[in-house]
């Protein structure tokens, strides 16, 4: 769950939380697994004293029978998952003449890794995959209003990867490795990051088993972020289940979020668009937490955006080839589009945010020769480029695609 600051997604987490508890089907026994674990990444949080439980940052903590609470603090995280890489790299490179890069990462301190791009977000999502995977909890409610923008720490795993391929590129690990039996553990620890990096992309993109749900408030702010919310969330490719207007946030003009949010879906029939009833009173305790009514739909298991993105070939052969790449997505001010490329990827820019989305194979040995957005889809043209397209098979595309 995500939204602007000010929207009061951490109550509506909670109460979604303690509301969608789940029940086996009839003569199914599950063992110890409990209903919902509810996750905060704000350690100043005040979800323990409003649901009336200790703090115990990374602990999880019975709130009522079937839901507990999870308060994670993003420093903690960080330092005792580098701590153990650290020293697992001081181990292997003890009295070996290993990369010059050695010496230098394992006297880096925790404190100050935090400022290295995608790292302290990366580890916050693996650490949340960990609960999710324990088969400990039926479902996870995760509130990300703690953790500054959400996006970007949804987008952490693709720029710490980056960052990994920049420092030192997958050919060139896995060479050295080859080359070198000193250097192959390294050289396994830093694949493995990287894997868990492709692996936290997808699961979070995932749309059979994560629904995303964006939170805002009903006035003129939270209508005024919608247009923006939705449309990152198409380019990132994430399954939005929902839009909850909190009518409890944002004052007067109580109605403005709700159709500016129908306005901008349009008909698509995958996102839930509700209202959440403001509180007769103060929201401060877990027996009024429980009467703010908050039903999240299921995921849904259609993809959206980006992870929805089709490739045709329309027209020419071999060189003279074109190629469309086209997706629905949402552009609040079409003036504020970019678009670029690195590698194999396609840099794209909405709403001053920026993602790389992967190319399909045939496509990674074109050229960009135009781009168009046009009720609702962006659609880019690609030609082949002559200094890498395969002349052996003119007449069809390569690996088989198109």
């Amino acid at each position: 769950m995500l939204g602007p600051g000010g929207s009061g997604v951490s109550v509506v987490a909670a109460a979604a939380a303690l509301r969608h508890t789940t029940h086996p089907p009839a003569g199914v026994r599950l063992g110890a697994e409990r209903g919902t674990l509810l996750v905060s990444l704000d350690s100043r949080s005040y979800l323990p004293e409003r649901l009336g439980v200790l703090r115990l940052p990374g602990e999880p903590v019975a709130v009522t029978a079937d839901v507990d609470l999870l308060q994670l603090d993003p420093l903690s995280v960080l330092e005792q998952a580098w701590s153990e890489f650290t020293g697992a790299l001081t181990a292997v490179s003890s009295g070996k003449a290993l990369l010059p890069i050695v010496g230098s990462v394992a006297s880096i301190a925790p404190g100050e890794l935090s400022a290295l791009p995608g790292v302290q977000e990366f580890l916050l999502l693996r650490r949340i995959r960990e609960a999710a995977t324990a088969g400990r909890w039926r479902r996870i409610v995760v509130d990300l209003s703690g953790c500054g923008d959400p996006f970007a720490l949804l987008r952490s795993p693709t720029v710490l990867s980056a960052a990994l391929e920049r420092l030192w590129p997958r050919h060139a690990r896995l060479a050295e490795a080859a080359e070198k039996p000193a250097v192959a553990q390294l050289s396994a620890a830093v694949e493995g990051i990287d894997r868990d990096c492709q692996d936290l992309a997808d699961l979070f993109t995932d749309p059979h088993g994560v629904a995303v749900h964006v939170v805002v408030d009903a006035g003129d702010r939270g209508a005024r972020a919608l247009a923006d919310q939705i449309a990152i969330s198409d380019l990132m490719a994430l399954p939005l289940r929902s839009v909850l207007v909190n009518e409890g946030a944002g004052g007067a003009a109580q109605v403005c979020a709700i159709d500016t949010a129908r306005a901008v879906l349009g008909g698509d029939d995958t996102v839930q668009v509700m209202a959440v009833a403001a509180a007769p009173e103060a929201v401060d305790r877990l027996s009024r937490i429980r009467r703010v009514v908050v039903d999240l739909p299921t995921p849904g298991g259609r993809p959206r955006g980006s992870g929805a993105l089709t490739v045709a070939h329309v027209s020419g052969e071999g060189l003279d080839s074109v190629f469309e790449l086209a997706w629905d997505q949402g552009l609040p001010d079409p003036d504020r589009l970019a678009l670029g490329r690195s590698g194999d990827d396609l840099l794209v820019t909405v709403s001053g945010f920026r993602f790389p989305v992967r190319l399909p194979s045939v496509l990674r040995r074109c050229l960009v020769t135009g781009a168009d957005w046009h009720a609702g889809r962006l659609v880019l043209r690609f030609r082949p480029d002559p200094a890498v397209w395969p002349q052996r098979r003119t007449g069809t595309t390569p690996d088989g695609d198109g």
